[in-house]
């Protein structure tokens, strides 16, 4: 069994103060008049990391980044390796959002060895599930996959709601990556129902956009669009600027599977914009990509889709992202060889063209 779902990111005073489901505006008044009142450095430390974590969620990188690194100096001249450790997580993550993915391992192993030595076991929790969140972004399924697992059962030990949901929604996303949409559409699900008992809103969203994309990927489009709509009204709702671009590129994901070509350019394009403003270059260039593909169903120039495919393939083997240069270099073999096949009047192809395998690992 589990509990509701908290935040132990938000400490000390700050944890009566907020909640799992504050929104992230909410948050980062609360934790800067906290910061601005701090005595002690353990509590300017954990008044900065809310600030950070609040910056990150709403996708001011440099905010954040100036944040966490206070709190991890403060947390350090206090000489408490719990506050250091959970100031490398969020240094971590917002790297990993950022596409910076060597060095959020990095931070983030440094945060599981600091967390193990201070004995604050959420902390080390928290460090083990953004390793394998990097892990699993990668592609590196079989370095992650039983980290994952381990999660799972820890969040099961301890009623850790929000840690069963990451770990069974990072596994349900191996998954529907490696093919097994069937186990993927029961896992997100169940992590939709454990995200909705907890009264979890934001693990909730996440389950519900992988809810959508697998029935997506299995021809249901409409039912993944109401899905994806009650996913946004909640990322409004909390302030929650990455996760709603991410929402807005899945919508353009469910378009282009659909045939729906000119839908998906333009939502492609949505999203990419709103990447661009809180500079995270993973999520831009996974928008470039879709947009990319739907430009070139509409019968852009083949030279000219070639050339941008050449570029994102590039971002992608810098960031680390394995799974998106596949699609790249999946992608380029088809609208080559449909270029052989009768040229760019054939891309501008029909629901059938989004019915291929190819259209099933839309970015």
């Amino acid at each position: 069994m589990y509990g509701k779902a908290f935040a132990p990111e938000y400490q000390g005073e700050l944890g009566s103060a907020l909640g799992v489901n504050s929104s992230y505006e909410e948050v980062l008044a609360t934790a800067s008049r906290a910061q601005a009142e701090a005595v002690t450095g353990l509590e300017r430390s954990r008044a900065a990391l809310a600030v950070a974590e609040a910056n990150r969620r709403l996708g001011r990188v440099a905010d954040a980044g100036a944040a966490w690194r206070d709190s991890y100096r403060c947390a350090r001249d206090a000489g408490d390796a719990a506050a250091m450790s959970w100031a490398l997580w969020s240094g971590g993550t917002l790297a990993r959002q950022c596409g910076t993915l060597p060095l959020a391992r990095r931070l983030l192993a440094h945060a599981v060895e600091l967390a193990a030595g201070s004995g604050d076991r959420l902390a080390h929790g928290y460090s083990l599930a953004g390793l394998a969140e990097t892990g699993r972004i990668q592609g590196d399924y079989a370095a992650v996959a039983e980290l994952h697992e381990r999660l799972l059962e820890e969040g099961r030990a301890h009623g850790e709601a929000r840690h069963m949901v990451w770990a069974m929604s990072g596994i349900a996303q191996m998954h529907r990556n490696t093919g097994d949409y069937a186990k993927a559409l029961e896992l997100f699900e169940e992590s939709t129902r454990i995200a909705t008992e907890a009264d979890d809103a934001r693990g909730r969203a996440w389950s519900l956009r992988g809810v959508a994309d697998v029935l997506s990927v299995q021809g249901e489009p409409d039912r993944a669009l109401a899905l994806l709509s009650e996913a946004e009204t909640i990322c409004r709702s909390m302030d929650l600027a990455s996760a709603l671009a991410y929402n807005h590129k899945m919508r353009a994901n469910v378009h282009y599977r659909a045939g729906w070509y000119e839908a998906a350019r333009d939502t492609y394009a949505l999203a990419l914009a709103e990447f661009s403003d809180m500079n995270e270059p993973r999520g831009v260039a996974l928008s470039r990509l879709g947009l990319t593909k739907s430009r070139a169903r509409l019968g852009r120039d083949l030279d000219e889709t070639l050339a941008e495919l050449a570029v994102l393939e590039r971002d992608f083997v810098r960031i680390g992202l394995r799974h998106a240069r596949d699609m790249v270099i999946a992608f380029r073999a088809e609208v080559t060889e449909r270029s052989g096949e009768g040229g760019a009047v054939e891309m501008a192809g029909t629901a059938e063209t989004a019915a291929t395998a190819e259209g099933k690992k839309a970015a």
